[in-house]
């Protein structure tokens, strides 16, 4: 006699991507690697050696379709993009050296040697500018162009009397050293001052302009100012100068500790991922905003400033007194805000005003797969 079929149990649906979105699936990556090491912009692969700064690494995909398209974006452009995102992120850890890239290169076998050639003349004429060589590595056929480079700087090599200094902050903190010159989110505290490095929106503009997004009625009130989006959406520029400008700065008798990441995402996803992973709230000056003064007159100037990214300038929490001799140090530079005691990664307005998005981080920027 034939048993009746067991009713079996539903089976749970498991999440997709774009269910997770961005944050979330790094977070569960995470759970593969050590705590904290998906935590910054790259990674820490070496402590400092004598008269050696720690050695950065870090890796970003560039995609057709997504991040670059041949209506808006020239193949040495596309080469210029690649190895600036990747310089960026190594400045954005403090690096003030670079050492070198590696590039994995797919695309369709139907690909011109030309496009291909532009590309490596990109990459090259970067690290031309930021120093670094091409160290290697790797080709595949595909169905779309892809570029995934790694990248490999140094931080600066620690001044001699610095080991005193760490010590001294160790003791008094018990929460054991950081390598000297590095910046991490982790490292802001209730009452730095939040400061950007320059302006905001104005690579989103030149995305808009290129791909004929903005309206007739919205005529640019300067005519200097399409050039520079443009040029801020297909050359961006890694700050290593702002990284030296942070060093050169820094007041005697403070030990080093930066809070700090970059803005390819948009200046509020920076700001709150420096606030959730310090354990504080960021609130920003609404009348601060890092703006072209000539961008300001448009309907979605606030937007792109804040949520357009691709600006690659440096987002900083320093302790008031280094603040103040860094924009002294950095000309563009500015004070946007300040963290605050409060809950971890929420963003508000000095003024009291309601932040889009009931002032949570995570929805904040571009995400992948959203």
């Amino acid at each position: 006699m034939e048993r009746a079929p067991q009713p079996q149990p539903p089976q749970k649906q498991q999440p997709t991507l774009a269910d997770l979105g961005e944050w979330e699936l790094i977070r569960r990556l995470g759970a593969f690697a050590p705590p904290g090491q998906f935590s910054d912009d790259a990674a820490l692969l070496a402590e400092a050696v004598a008269g050696q700064g720690s050695l950065v690494v870090n890796t970003d995909v560039l995609v057709e379709g997504l991040h670059f398209s041949d209506p808006t974006t020239g193949p040495v452009d596309v080469g210029w993009r690649a190895a600036a995102a990747n310089l960026s992120d190594l400045a954005a850890m403090g690096c003030t050296e670079v050492v070198g890239l590696t590039v994995g290169l797919v695309a369709p076998a139907d690909t011109l040697w030309s496009w291909v050639e532009g590309v490596y003349d990109g990459l090259a004429a970067a690290l031309g500018c930021y120093g670094g060589e091409l160290l290697g590595g790797d080709c595949s056929g595909g169905a779309q162009r892809m570029l995934a480079v790694t990248a490999i700087g140094r931080l600066p090599a620690p001044p001699a009397t610095v080991w005193t200094l760490q010590a001294e902050e160790v003791a008094r903190t018990n929460t054991g050293s950081r390598p000297w010159g590095v910046i991490r989110r982790s490292d802001g505290r209730p009452g730095d001052a939040l400061i950007c490095t320059g302006p905001h929106g104005l690579s989103r503009l030149g995305l808009a302009l290129l791909q004929g997004q903005l309206p007739r009625e919205e005529q640019l009130p300067d005519p200097g100012l399409r050039e520079r989006a443009i040029a801020a959406h297909r050359r961006p520029v890694p700050r290593f100068d702002a990284v030296r400008a942070l060093i050169g700065c820094r007041p005697d008798g403070i030990a080093w500790r930066v809070g700090g990441c970059d803005s390819s995402d948009g200046l509020a996803a920076a700001v709150g991922a420096i606030a959730a992973a310090s354990g504080c709230t960021a609130v920003l000056n609404r009348t601060s905003l890092p703006m072209d003064p000539a961008m300001t007159a448009l309907p979605r100037a606030q937007d792109w400033c804040l949520n357009g990214g691709e600006d690659f300038e440096l987002v900083l929490a320093l302790e008031p007194g280094w603040a103040e001799t860094f924009l002294a140090a950095s000309p563009g530079s500015r004070q946007i805000g300040a963290l605050v005691a409060g809950s971890a990664g929420s963003l508000g307005w000095s003024d009291g005003g309601a932040w889009p998005g009931d002032g949570e981080a995570a929805g904040a920027g571009y995400q992948h797969f959203r």
